[in-house]
């Protein structure tokens, strides 16, 4: 069980606010200290799923005051244990309001932690710049030379996770700003991986009968499903509050060989088979946003007013309806594909 330290800034004159919002959650600890002449400071122990609606609660109630903060601190250790059995309990008793909040079950982090650890990370200065670089000459190395080890190793050096479930966020929630940040880290980061993919098909002599460089210049339903599963396992990592380092690995897995893959072909003026590999490329990158928005939504993951929801839900409602679009052609285009392979 996660747990969390809320250390909630509020004035002095106005607690039986604080105590009212209180009452109605599920708290595993609190106490006060005097933060100022005028303030209090409330420390309260949580569980991970309960921060969300707590913040909201008390930003409703506080947010006109400049003498408000919240911080949420990660918590490591603790004694004596809670009890999980009771936690449990409480996470599916909807009268204490966790259903009226939309929290029950989901399992996930806060919106405010979720958002600060994707945009913490997220970001184009030089050590993304680098990153990406180097994971695409690995790739292209173990690509050529047909070697797995090298081209994972290519994979785990690549910042491809933060932009993509970045990108799921923002629409999410309707955030623009994140959203244009989002989409110019993904840029950078696959411009850069072509770029270099293209000086080596340009310098290097490139074989396309190669398995691993073979294997990317066809798009099939495997490979949807790979992308799909990327972007949830991705998103899910963000959601638990996990590292999404080993996680990170799959997502760039479905993006960088293909992109590397078609960036050498077309260097070395195989445009045909090149073709095959970028519309491997846009399939996986459609695929793995459209999981992680999905992923988002199941989660109960919500802005926190109405008007930021309504803005939230018609960015939403737009991306998945493209996003299933541009997957139902796809799937026509391999049915047909495969039929008049099978009839040839």
């Amino acid at each position: 069980m996660a747990l969390r330290i809320m250390q909630i800034f509020i004035p002095e004159e106005s607690t039986s606010k604080a105590e009212e919002i209180l009452e109605e959650r599920e708290v595993l600890g609190t106490w006060r200290d005097a933060a100022d002449e005028d303030r209090i400071v409330l420390h309260i122990l949580v569980d991970a799923e309960e921060a969300e609606p707590i913040m909201d609660q008390f930003d409703e109630a506080y947010a006109e005051s400049d003498r408000f903060r919240v911080l949420l601190l990660s918590v490591e250790a603790i004694l004596p244990r809670p009890e999980d059995s009771d936690s449990s309990e409480s996470a599916g008793d909807t009268s204490n309001g966790n259903a009226k909040n939309g929290v029950g079950e989901s399992g996930r982090v806060s919106r405010e932690e979720l958002y600060h650890d994707i945009t913490d990370s997220l970001g184009v200065n030089r050590i993304f710049i680098a990153m990406v670089v180097l994971a695409s000459i690995v790739a292209a190395v173990g690509l050529m030379r047909d070697d797995v080890a090298v081209i994972i190793g290519a994979m785990v050096i690549a910042p491809l996770l933060a932009p993509n479930v970045a990108l799921a966020l923002a629409v999410t929630l309707g955030d623009l700003k994140l959203m244009r940040t989002a989409l110019w880290a993904n840029t950078v980061g696959l411009a850069l991986t072509l770029l270099v993919s293209l000086a080596v098909g340009f310098y290097f002599e490139i074989d396309p009968e190669v398995p691993a460089i073979n294997a990317r210049t066809n798009l099939g339903l495997g490979d949807l499903a790979l992308a799909l599963a990327a972007g949830s396992a991705g998103t899910f990592a963000f959601t638990r509050g996990l590292s999404g380092a080993v996680i990170g690995v799959m997502v760039a897995v479905a993006l960088m060989p293909p992109l590397v893959v078609f960036g050498m072909l077309l260097g070395d003026g195989e445009q045909y088979q090149a073709m095959g590999a970028l519309l491997l490329v846009g399939a996986n990158i459609v695929c793995i946003n459209l999981a992680g928005v999905v992923t988002f939504l199941l989660q109960g993951l919500r802005p926190r007013t109405w008007y930021e929801e309504e803005r939230a839900r018609t960015a939403t409602r737009i991306a998945i309806a493209a996003a299933v679009v541009m997957l139902l052609a796809l799937t026509l285009i391999l049915s047909r594909t495969d039929l008049l392979d099978s009839l040839g």
